[in-house]
C-alpha cells in the first residue's frame, strides 16, 4: 500500500531531527578541545555532571511538557535549546560559559527524547501501521549511528584545521532540526492540562507502581541503556590503553557506530524470531557478557568484543523501547518515555564517578567487571520478575 504524504513526511522530518542531534562532529576531539581551552579532567568530568544533571532534571517534566503541550512544540524548543548550546559553545573560552552550553544541550536532549520516539509511534497509530513501529524505529536508530559515523570521519578533517571549526559546523547541522520540527504533523490528543504536578505523579505512579509488567520493561531498559552509555565512555580509555594511533580513534568510532544502526535496523528480525522473552535474556547476557569478555582482553582481541557489544547495542534500543511503547496511551506516551530516560542518565549519573574512581585506584579491567555486576544483578532480578508477571 502506498504511503500518504503527511505519513512520509513526519517520517522524513523525524530523519532529520536524528540527524541533527546524532551527527556529532565535536565529540571524538571534545577532550582535546577542553585541554586546548586549559581544562583538566575534574572540570570534563564536571562539566558531564552538569549535562546528566540538567537531563536528569528536566527529563520527566519534559515528556509531561510533550503530552500536554504537543510532541512537535517540544520538539521545536528542544531542537532549538541544541542549536544554542552549540553556538555557545562555538564562542566561548571559560568553564562558566561551557557549563552554560552543557545546560542547554541538557535540557534540550531533555525535550527530545522522548517526544520523537512518542511522536513516531503516534504517527504510525494513526496511520493504522503500529505493527510497523519497531521497523521505523529501528530506522530511527540506524539514521543516527549513521550519522554519528559518519561526523567522526569528518570530525578528524576539521579540527586538523581547527579545535573550533567541528563546534562550527556542528552548530549549523544543530538548526536543521529547528525547520524539520517546524514541519511535523501532531496526531496525539492532548492531556486536559488542571493539576501538572498531580498528573506527573500519576503517571510515574502508574508507569512504577501501578502498572507492574510496564514498570519491569522499563526498570530494564533503563539498566540496559545505563550500561551502553557507560560503554561508550569506556571506549576511549580502552583504546588508549592498547596503544591505538590517534589517526584510529574517529575510525574505530566510525565503525563502531555503523555497527549499531546495522544492527538496530534487523532488530525487528531478531525480536520475531526469538520472541520477547529470549530476546529480552539476549540482551542481558550480552551486554553484561561484554564488559566482562573487553576486562579480560584490554587488547585488539578487546577491541573485537567492543564491535559485538555494539552489535547487541543496536538491537536492544529500538526492541526495548517497542516493549514500552506497546503498554502505553498515546496521551502519557512521552512522559512515559522520558521516565526511562530519566532512569538511564540518573543510574549513568550515579555509576560514573564509582567507575571512574575503581579505574583510577585499581585498573580499567576492575571497572569494567565491576560495571558488568552492577548491570547484570539488577536486570537478571526485573528480567525473572517480568517473566512471572507474564505467565
Amino acid at each position: 500500500m502506498e504511503l500518504s504524504a503527511p505519513f512520509k513526511k513526519n517520517i522524513l522530518a523525524l530523519y532529520f531531527i536524528k540527524v541533527s542531534k546524532w551527527f556529532t562532529l565535536v565529540m571524538p576531539v571534545i577532550v582535546l578541545f577542553y585541554e586546548e581551552n586549559g581544562l583538566g579532567l575534574k572540570d570534563i568530568f564536571l562539566l558531564k555532571s552538569v549535562y546528566s544533571v540538567a537531563v536528569v532534571a528536566f527529563e520527566i517534566p519534559a515528556g509531561y511538557l510533550a503530552d500536554v503541550w504537543g510532541r512537535k512544540n517540544t520538539l521545536l524548543v528542544g531542537c532549538s535549546l541544541a542549536f544554542g548550546g552549540f553556538l555557545c559553545y562555538s564562542f566561548s573560552y571559560t568553564l562558566g560559559a561551557f557549563f552554560l552550553a552543557e545546560v542547554f544541550l541538557g535540557i534540550g536532549q531533555s525535550l527530545v527524547s522522548g517526544a520523537d520516539s512518542a511522536l513516531l509511534y503516534d504517527t504510525m497509530l494513526y496511520h493504522r501501521k503500529e505493527e510497523e513501529y519497531l521497523k521505523y524505529e529501528g530506522r530511527v536508530t540506524m539514521i543516527g549511528n549513521f550519522s554519528e559515523a559518519a561526523a567522526g570521519m569528518v570530525s578528524g578533517f576539521l579540527a586538523a584545521y581547527s579545535l573550533r571549526m567541528p563546534f562550527y559546523c556542528q552548530t549549523l547541522i544543530a538548526f536543521i532540526g529547528i525547520p524539520a520540527a517546524l514541519t511535523l504533523k501532531e496526531y496525539s490528543v492532548r492531556t486536559k492540562v488542571v493539576h501538572p504536578l498531580r498528573n506527573i505523579l500519576h503517571i510515574i505512579r502508574y508507569s512504577l507502581i501501578t502498572n507492574k509488567s510496564l514498570c519491569y520493561d522499563i526498570l530494564f531498559s533503563g539498566i540496559i541503556g545505563a550500561a551502553t552509555l557507560t560503554m561508550a565512555w569506556f571506549v576511549q580509555p580502552i583504546l588508549m590503553a592498547i596503544d591505538t594511533p590517534t589517526t584510529w580513534y574517529g575510525i574505530i568510532w566510525t565503525i563502531l557506530n555503523l555497527t549499531v544502526g546495522m544492527a538496530a535496523l534487523y532488530s525487528d528480525n531478531l525480536n520475531r524470531r526469538f520472541g520477547e522473552n529470549r530476546t529480552y535474556l539476549f540482551i542481558l547476557l550480552f551486554i553484561a557478557g561484554g564488559y566482562v569478555a573487553v576486562s579480560y582482553n584490554i587488547s585488539y582481541l578487546g577491541l573485537g568484543l567492543l564491535f559485538l557489544f555494539y552489535l547487541v547495542r543496536g538491537f536492544a534500543t529500538p526492541i526495548l523501547k517497542g516493549y514500552i511503547n506497546k503498554q502505553t496511551f498515546s496521551e502519557m506516551r512521552a512522559t512515559v518515555l522520558s521516565i526511562r530516560n530519566f532512569i538511564i542518565r540518573l543510574l549513568f549519573a550515579a555509576m560514573a564517578p564509582f567507575i571512574g574512581w575503581l579505574s583510577d585506584a585499581y585498573s580499567l579491567s576492575t571497572a569494567l567487571r565491576v560495571t558488568a555486576a552492577i548491570i547484570f544483578f539488577p536486570g537478571l532480578l526485573f528480567l525473572i520478575l517480568q517473566w512471572k508477571k507474564t505467565k
